[in-house]
């Protein structure tokens, strides 16, 4: 008995507002360095799970990978790298302005997700004024932390669990039950 042949990844990018032709939530667009529509990072933090679920679900433009790492000031190639993400082949999908796998997306916007809760977090300390989450977040993922052993959080971020725990570390800083 042979699967059902998996559909093309469309090449759609959802727009700047509303839904897109699909019928999926946007998930606020613009363009990037290339002209290519990219996501924007402290709009994944505030959209309902449904919604995220869906923009995974439909795929990621492969050019926001490149847009992620400049706003965190990192090279795409650490980016990639701590995402256990194929050089060859996100390249290879922005060449042909295609959208990412469900995998893919997922760990892509898992980052997104962790800037906006730090940028969350300042925020309601009070003090956002001046402060660069995806700079600040980059920064924070190369120092070794003592509550993983003394690995990098960087080395966590290639599945969700690992993401999620990061989330939660973030989570239990901000409260001061830094274990």
């Amino acid at each position: 008995m042979s699967s059902p042949k998996k559909p093309k990844a469309s090449t759609r990018t959802p727009p700047s507002t509303g839904r897109d032709d699909t019928g999926l939530p946007a998930y606020r667009a613009r363009r990037g360095v290339h002209g290519h529509a990219v996501a924007e990072a402290s709009s994944a933090f505030h959209v309902d799970p449904q919604a995220r679920i869906a923009l995974i679900r439909h795929g990621v433009p492969a050019a926001s990978i490149g847009d992620l790492s400049a706003r965190m000031g990192i090279s795409k190639e650490i980016l990639l790298s701590s995402l256990g993400l194929s050089r060859a082949t996100i390249s290879r999908k922005e060449k042909h302005d295609s959208l990412l796998s469900r995998d893919e997306s997922e760990r892509v916007l898992g980052v997104e997700m962790l800037i906006g809760k730090v940028q969350a977090m300042v925020e309601e300390s009070g003090a956002p004024e001046g402060f660069d989450a995806a700079r600040w977040f980059a920064a924070w993922l190369v120092n070794p932390a003592p509550t993983l052993a003394g690995a990098t959080p960087a080395s966590y971020m290639d599945t969700f669990e690992g993401q999620r725990m990061l989330a939660d570390l973030l989570a239990m800083s901000q409260s001061g039950v830094y274990a």
